[in-house]
């Protein structure tokens, strides 16, 4: 999704998370479930994108790491981290997928004129892989383009 695309609409309902000491917002309507910690399985020679796997409710999921993808370093445990189970479309198809999150916070609706381009300047976060930006009450809230990375890191995985 691309920051044209999602300004069509006047509003879009998000739901905000941490990784590391960035906040993120995702989609309410991609978002299927929000689930206490899992147990995981590693995958042997998997990229670390996507290393692990877990169960949901019977299905087989993808567990990914978008700190990887968007370069953040610091891990942050405690009692608040949760797994989202995301359905996305990837390569036409809807995909099912998990992503860890230190924390979630909220689910809020926000209004699409706030959402800005990144600055050119800020580099230290990949600008294919995030929507935009906007303000959020404690700061700036980043939204990932969550296909675009999915179907980067995939590419990446096929041709190595």
């Amino acid at each position: 999704m691309k920051l044209e695309s999602l300004k069509q609409e006047a509003q879009i309902t998000l739901v905000t998370m941490a990784l590391g000491s960035q906040t993120l917002a995702i989609p309410a309507s991609a978002l299927r479930e929000i689930l206490d910690p899992l147990p995981v399985t590693r995958v042997p020679g998997a990229a670390p994108f996507v290393r692990h796997v877990v169960n949901v409710r019977g299905s087989v999921v993808p567990l990914a790491n978008l700190k990887i993808a968007l370069g953040i370093t610091e891990d942050s445990v405690d009692e608040r981290s949760r797994i989202l189970v995301l359905e996305l479309p990837l390569d036409g198809e809807p995909a099912l997928v998990a992503i860890k999150a230190d924390a979630v916070y909220e689910v809020a609706t926000i209004e699409t004129a706030g959402i800005e381009r990144l600055p050119e300047t800020a580099s230290i976060w990949p600008p294919d892989f995030l929507i935009g930006l906007y303000k959020g009450p404690t700061g700036f809230v980043l939204l990932p383009d969550l296909p675009a990375i999915f179907s980067a890191q995939t590419a990446q995985v096929a041709t190595a």
